[in-house]
């Protein structure tokens, strides 16, 4: 036994200088749900920039900011609190014990592990700085400066092997300066100093400032998920009840259409009869006078629209005139407090999620530009995403909108649309004119076919998909060959690729196509018939 004792006594100081020298995490407390954050100092924008978080200053003005995806918080409850844990936050990592000193020239192709990285003097970040986490979620990266931190162009944080951008910390002793295109990942808090960040910059993380300014243009900036923050779920959906049948319907109004306007769902008004709609395009009951079906779904509407309506609010807008313009949602309840101005593209993100909620509330007339587009992204669902409008919702040509759009007296117009969804009005008029309006999940009792999405629609296919250098399209029927033409868009909603069909079956060049996920719509004299999505190897 006493052979043994050096033996032990060696691992127990190994184990205990392992544990004396791992990074720690530090505390951030109300912190962590800041995106941008000065206790003393202003925080300005210029230029469109996205943020997901909230943003505020204990002590200077916001200035420039549009729609962010978060709260505005200006001098008050919540600033003083975030200014106490900021300050604890920063002394941790002052403390923490180095456990490597890196020269101050960062990336260029470096990979660095977990630990304390101490860097003497002023640090620059250039090309890519890879963070291996070794297969370790846990793995907290540290880097303590003692001057200013800049980057440059296009300089990029890899973070790989479960390295998590919620668990990198910068604590800078001087000005943080990030130059255009660089792709930031952690924590950054800047001690008496400013932090500026520009046109293309991406920050997955907060940036911090104990007294100093931060400024942004044209950055997007949003807090990190993992390391313990709560998964966003959103609100509780209302319950559809009947209304769960019906594509479009009022409970007080005419419903009318002209044009080739196809729908899956019922059609239906309980106080008078739908005209102008092709029963060979609807994919369900058109109700030709109110009946039991129709009454009850006024009930039921009635129900949701109170709920929806009476829903606390998370996240204010504060610029409805401004919707849209690339603005990201995560799940949360919504309120615009104006009649509201969809401009562009708006993203919900349901951080994959797949059981996510969205529901905005908007007290005034929604109206949406040419081409605006709703994009769901990472597992958010159409029949997930709902819109309470107090006021007339006039939807533009070839917008695309998603979910179920709940109008309170008033109207919906629309020419040109893909509603994925349905539009229901209490008490209003509902117009269409060639337009597509698909409901989602219709219940098995319901007299429809039950069709959950276009990419059902089965007027083209794809063979093969998943394709490398081609593809080839082919009509189910060939009388839709004529006018129609095909556009791919990559993830982001950008135009990839347009080509008027001109055969049943059309061979396409794919060979610039990077590997990655797409999606296309198949128009028809200026109508959306098909939508779905495509994967390029």
């Amino acid at each position: 036994m006493i052979n043994k004792l050096p033996t032990i006594l060696t691992g127990i100081a190994i184990w205990a200088f392992a544990s004396m020298t791992e990074a720690q995490a530090p505390t951030l407390g109300t912190a962590a749900n800041f995106s941008l954050f000065s206790t003393s100092g202003a925080v300005t924008n210029t230029g469109l920039s996205q943020i997901t978080g909230n943003v505020g200053s204990n002590n200077g003005p916001i200035t420039g900011f549009g729609n962010v995806n978060g709260v505005m918080h200006s001098s008050d409850g919540a600033t003083a609190q975030c200014a106490t844990d900021l300050l604890i936050a920063y002394g941790q990592l002052d403390n923490a014990v180095t456990t490597n000193s890196p020269a101050p020239s960062l990336g260029s192709g470096q990979t660095l592990l977990a630990g304390v990285h101490s860097i003497s003097g002023n640090t620059t970040i250039n090309g890519i700085l890879t963070l291996n986490a070794q297969n370790d979620p846990n793995a907290v990266f540290i880097f303590r400066i003692q001057g200013t931190l800049s980057s440059g162009a296009a300089a990029k944080i890899n973070l790989i092997n479960e390295a998590k951008a919620c668990n990198v910390f910068w604590k800078v002793e001087g000005a943080v300066n990030l130059a255009s295109g660089t792709f930031m990942c952690g924590t950054i808090i800047a001690n008496n100093a400013a932090i500026d960040m520009t046109i293309g910059d991406t920050l997955q993380g907060r940036a911090f400032s104990t007294a100093g300014a931060i400024t942004l243009n044209g950055t997007m900036a949003y807090t990190p998920i993992g390391c313990g923050s709560p998964a966003l779920n959103g609100p509780t959906a209302p319950q559809l009840g009947a209304t769960a049948c019906y594509g479009l319907f009022s409970s007080n109004g005419a419903i009318s259409n002209t044009g080739a306007t196809y729908v899956t769902g019922d059609v239906g008004s309980n106080s008078d009869d739908p005209t102008g709609y092709n029963a060979a395009f609807v994919n369900g009951t058109i109700h030709l006078s109110p009946d039991g079906s129709t009454a009850q779904c006024a009930s039921d509407l009635l129900l949701m629209y109170n709920y929806v309506n009476a829903l606390p609010y998370d996240i204010e807008l504060l610029y409805p005139a401004q919707f849209g313009n690339n603005l990201v949602l995560t799940p949360h309840t919504y309120l615009m407090n104006a009649a509201a101005t969809l401009t562009d593209t708006v993203y919900l993100n349901a951080m994959d999620n797949a059981d996510a909620i969205f529901i905005i509330q908007i007290n005034g007339a929604l109206t949406t530009g040419t081409n605006s587009n709703i994009v769901l992204m990472n597992g958010a669902q159409s029949k997930n995403v709902y819109w309470k409008v107090e006021g007339a919702a006039d939807i533009s040509t070839n917008s695309i909108f998603r979910g179920t759009l709940i109008c309170n007296n008033a109207a919906i117009g629309n020419s040109g649309v893909l509603l994925d969804g349905r539009a229901l009005i209490t008490t209003g008029a509902l117009s269409t004119n060639a337009s597509i309006a698909i409901a989602t999940m219709i219940p098995t009792n319901c007299a429809t076919l039950g069709l959950t999405s276009l990419e059902t629609a089965n007027i083209i296919s794809f063979y093969p998909n998943p394709f490398s250098s081609y593809t080839t399209v082919e009509f189910t029927d060939a009388s839709m060959v004529s006018n129609s033409e095909l556009v791919i868009y990559d993830m982001l909603g950008a135009e990839q690729f347009k080509t008027t069909i001109t055969g049943k079956t059309t061979s396409l060049d794919t060979n610039r196509f990077p590997s990655g996920v797409y999606y296309y719509k198949l128009m028809n004299s200026g109508v959306i018939i098909q939508t779905g999505k495509l994967t390029a190897q």
